[in-house]
């Protein structure tokens, strides 16, 4: 698998894979929204490609402090799952963090997945149990979502 930044021209393929992955996509996954989080993250926000075809994707993020993964996902034709490309891409996305310094990288797993769960710690995460998430949406209605079944 080959392993690059996402560029612009990808959104509509990723956005697919999000959706072919059951992610919960929303108001903060549009074409605007995403070019944002690339801009302010462009050696972080990873594709794979396969003979020409995007079969994984994961959206990683540096604050300065921490570093963050969100959307993770890989095309889910039999002959892309279970052979290590989603590790793969974490494993790329952990090196680059780890050249910018990072120590800590944290991410949000949706709890009615537990597969995904069990991905995670099979390559070396585990569950926080002393923090709790807390959200904030200054403008409830500008923010929603389309829960299809979530996966990261």
């Amino acid at each position: 698998m080959n392993i690059r930044p996402y560029k612009a021209s990808d959104y509509s393929k990723v956005y697919q894979l999000w959706e072919l992955g059951h992610l919960t996509l929303g108001s903060s996954d549009t074409f605007k929204s995403i070019e944002r989080f690339t801009q302010m993250n462009p050696s972080f926000f990873l594709v794979g490609e396969i003979d020409n075809q995007l079969i994984a994707v994961v959206m990683g993020a540096f604050d300065g402090r921490r570093g963050y993964v969100h959307h993770l996902a890989i095309h889910p034709d039999p002959k892309y799952r279970r052979h290590g490309y989603a590790t793969m891409i974490m494993q790329e996305l952990h090196h680059r963090f780890q050249t910018h310094g990072v120590e800590k990288v944290h991410l949000f797993v949706e709890r009615n997945t537990p597969e995904v769960m069990e991905f995670y710690e099979k390559i070396g995460w585990f569950i926080r149990t002393d923090l709790q998430m807390m959200s904030y949406i200054p403008d409830s209605d500008a923010y929603h979502t389309s829960k299809t079944s979530s996966k990261t």
